[in-house]
């Protein structure tokens, strides 16, 4: 069954160019333009891991991240942050928020499917302990 990837930045080309390559990879995509599309994106799909941009209208990412990481039903959820912020106080909220990577733009897509095939690797992994 393919692995579901919900891919959430308000920068369209960004978007595509994700899309393009995690479908080369044989993975299913969902995409959201802003936190709120997103958090109704994760409810409808339940994607296997998340791509989230932080900079984004009506709910920014640290917000969404925040919603994920506190809910039970959703906590689990792998969570990729892909932003321009680069300061290494912005890596720290993400991890005391929960993601899972943090990587920034301009990124090199090749390095995000290495994270993305990681952090699913590692969730299987998990998934297979508890059974």
């Amino acid at each position: 069954m393919k692995k579901k990837i919900l891919v959430t930045d308000d920068e369209v080309p960004v978007v595509q160019i994700i899309r393009t390559n995690l479908e080369l990879e044989g993975y299913e995509v969902v995409t959201a333009h802003d936190g709120e599309e997103a958090l109704r994106k994760v409810a409808q799909e339940s994607p296997n891991l998340i791509i989230l941009d932080v900079m984004m209208p009506k709910m920014d990412g640290w917000e969404v991240l925040s919603n994920l990481k506190g809910s039970p039903r959703t906590q689990e959820i792998p969570v990729i942050m892909l932003t321009a912020l680069s300061q290494m106080e912005d890596m720290d909220r993400g991890a005391r928020l929960g993601n899972d990577c943090y990587l920034t733009k301009p990124f090199e897509p090749l390095e995000l499917i290495a994270m993305v095939k990681r952090l699913l690797q590692a969730a299987e992994e998990l998934d297979l302990l508890d059974e």
